[in-house]
């Protein structure tokens, strides 16, 4: 796990449109340099459902690994259209995107074609952007928007389909839609009151503001929120399981108590440790009672405490799947805790719990070790978070 003063939280949250299997934008984003850059691409594909988002994916794709190599703009513009299938009702090929390309040394260069314009902000204000255009002689009806600027912790970007700017387009109330000014005062307002918001927070607080603009809240085109956060690194401390050895238990309850970042109990039996050699209480919250899952339990200086494998199985699955649970639900909690968080330590008890070991259990009650790594696995690899894991 990389140490660094700065750390660049990358999320997003999407709607398909109505009527739609599948979201016609896509998003995708990566890390490179051990984390020190990371890149972000937003496309929106021509039409929507299955055409769109090949159209999308394929572009997002290219966007991104030209990027990468710092590829000049105009030439992988180019092999972009030039690679993108035709649509046979059409007779065009075509997919905006933005691409966003943020270092960690404080600088950053946003390239646009034909999407919203992106959202700067610092302060909670937004910052204008000094664009220049440039033109491909191949396609002179595709004009490139690039800017550069330098970047400050706090600081954050924002990207949006032309979903979101025209959610509620026709309506009496927003006739024109929503619109790029619309979408920039809800979120200045949205982080003057609540500055510490997470990015998938954001982005899903822009997502379900813009359904509220839409007739019977259905979203008349795909629409996605991409957020960019520059901040000080969140750090999160996750127990579960019981040390191999009962002798290392106190040293494993000091480890949680002289962490500095949020803290994560997964499991009874951790609980009980932890509560036993910290002299604290453990209350069960009655309000998070679920059908198939075991409850949250309260303890002093713990951020959350949860069962064990069930809710770390029911999480992983959650956010491979970025699929949405009840709030109160103990997994969707967990997910949440981990999103919000950017450099997650897991430490892992190492002695069996022969209740796991029972063949008549779902397949996906891996022993606890395999969970932690499919967990630390899908936040490194969708979510671009920081995570080590420590074996005790």
């Amino acid at each position: 796990m990389t140490s660094m003063p700065l750390f660049l939280e990358v999320d997003h949250v999407q709607c398909r449109k109505h009527g739609q299997d599948i979201c016609g934008d896509a998003f995708k984003s990566k890390r490179l340099d051990d984390g020190a850059r990371v890149l972000a691409v937003l496309s929106d594909g021509l039409g929507s459902g299955v055409k769109a988002s090949i159209l999308s994916g394929m572009t997002a794709a290219m966007a991104l690994k030209f990027t990468a190599s710092n590829m000049d703009f105009i030439h992988s513009a180019e092999i972009m259209m030039d690679a993108l299938p035709v649509c046979q009702v059409r007779k065009i090929s075509y997919a905006t995107f933005t691409i966003v390309d943020c270092a960690l040394d404080g600088r950053a260069r946003i390239i646009e074609m034909d999407n919203p314009e992106t959202l700067f902000l610092r302060c909670n204000k937004e910052q204008p952007l000094r664009y220049r255009k440039m033109v491909s002689p191949k396609w002179q009806d595709r004009v490139l928007r690039v800017a550069e600027t330098d970047t400050l912790p706090e600081d954050r970007v924002v990207l949006v389909s032309d979903g979101i700017t025209q959610a509620g387009i026709g309506t009496k109330a927003w006739p024109l839609g929503w619109r790029e000014a619309g979408v920039n005062a809800f979120v200045t307002q949205l982080l003057n009151e609540n500055p510490e918001l997470s990015a998938h927070a954001l982005a899903e607080r822009v997502i379900r503001e813009a359904l509220e603009k839409e007739p019977r809240r259905t979203a008349q085109d795909d629409m996605t929120c991409g957020v960019i956060y520059f901040r000080r690194p969140r750090n999160l401390l996750l127990l579960t399981g019981p040390p191999y050895d009962k002798s290392r238990d106190a040293e494993y309850a000091r480890k949680l108590a002289e962490f500095a970042g949020k803290s994560v109990i997964c499991g009874g039996t951790t609980a009980g440790i932890i509560a036993r050699e910290l002299g604290r209480e453990i209350r069960m919250d009655l309000k998070s009672l679920s059908d198939d899952i075991p409850p949250l339990s309260v303890m002093d200086g713990v951020d959350l405490v949860t069962e064990g494998i069930l809710t770390l199985t029911r999480a992983a699955r959650m956010l491979e799947e970025q699929k949405t649970l009840p709030a109160h639900d103990p997994a969707a909690r967990l997910a949440s805790v981990l999103l919000e968080s950017d450099v997650i330590e897991f430490v892992v008890g190492s002695r069996i719990n022969e209740a796991h070991q029972d063949p008549k259990l779902p397949m996906d009650l891996e022993i606890r070790r395999n969970i932690v790594r499919r967990l630390a696995g899908v936040l490194e690899k969708n979510y671009l978070k920081e995570t080590s894991i420590t074996c005790i």
